[in-house]
């Protein structure tokens, strides 16, 4: 697919997905959502790629919501399938078997804040913003906000972004426990690329089995979770990595992992 609403990178095992409308605050609409969507199922089946990145173009947003004008004049039908899209999209991204990694370089708004939710690590620059002001225009979030947030975030806390349509700053983003880390703006990407580095490095599987039993086993009861644990680990054995990770252990060097 010829990409006109993102730029695609990959260099040194990680994929950079940058969100490039900066002239409308990167917002998206469904011709963005189906690009990346494509350049996600790229991520997920080539081996070479090892972790996922998103961030914005420009220095004033991550996306700012989705594009009101698409969705202003839309029936039912048309909103749906474009919700389904979104969800389809994110879905992808949160369970691929690839790390993946927010850069939220400004406003992460609506959308924006929906799919930083998706990303399994968010990092954030002091000038970032989030919210979820659907309510401010007549409708909820629909890109998994109303289920992601209160997970991540709390009910109380999720219900007073999700009801009052209110924004927060990076600071208070980082203290109810949406971001993991807040930078200074020049070093947002820096510090992002170096994280996802040290990703790039370790046993591919493990990552993937690591995300299996924490994703899904987040809604299954405390029994069916640590079964589902005790299977994810089990499966690690069966890799050249878990036997070369234990012996570098034991001979007291650094491992060299193969992804096999």
């Amino acid at each position: 697919m010829e990409y006109k609403n993102i730029l695609f990178n990959v260099e040194e095992g990680i994929a950079t997905i940058t969100f490039n409308r900066p002239e409308v605050l990167n917002a998206m609409n469904s011709a963005i959502l189906t690009e990346i969507l494509d350049a996600a199922t790229i991520c997920e089946k080539d081996d070479n790629i090892k972790v996922l990145v998103l961030t914005g173009a420009g220095d004033k947003a991550f996306v700012a919501g989705a594009d009101i004008s698409q969705m202003q004049n839309s029936t039912t039908i048309e909103s749906q399938k474009m919700m389904e899209l979104g969800h389809r999209t994110l879905r992808l991204i949160e369970t691929m078997p690839k790390p993946s990694i927010a850069a939220v370089n400004g406003f992460a708004l609506g959308g924006g804040t929906e799919i930083t939710l998706a990303c399994d690590i968010r990092f954030a620059s002091e000038k970032a913003v989030f919210g979820q002001p659907e309510i401010l225009i007549g409708i909820i979030p629909g890109w998994g906000g109303t289920q992601r947030l209160p997970r991540l975030v709390g009910m109380g806390i999720a219900k007073e972004l999700i009801l009052g349509g209110g924004q927060i700053n990076a600071q208070r983003a980082y203290e109810i426990g949406l971001v993991n880390k807040v930078f200074p703006p020049e070093k947002l990407l820096e510090e992002t690329r170096k994280f996802a580095l040290k990703l790039s490095k370790l046993p591919p599987f493990a990552l993937k089995m690591a995300k299996n039993a924490i994703n899904y086993g987040y809604d299954m009861s405390l029994d069916n979770a640590n079964k589902l644990e005790i299977s994810c680990i089990a499966q690690c054995f069966s890799t050249e990595d878990q036997k070369e990770g234990m012996k570098a252990f034991l001979e007291k060097r650094k491992p060299t992992f193969t992804g096999k």
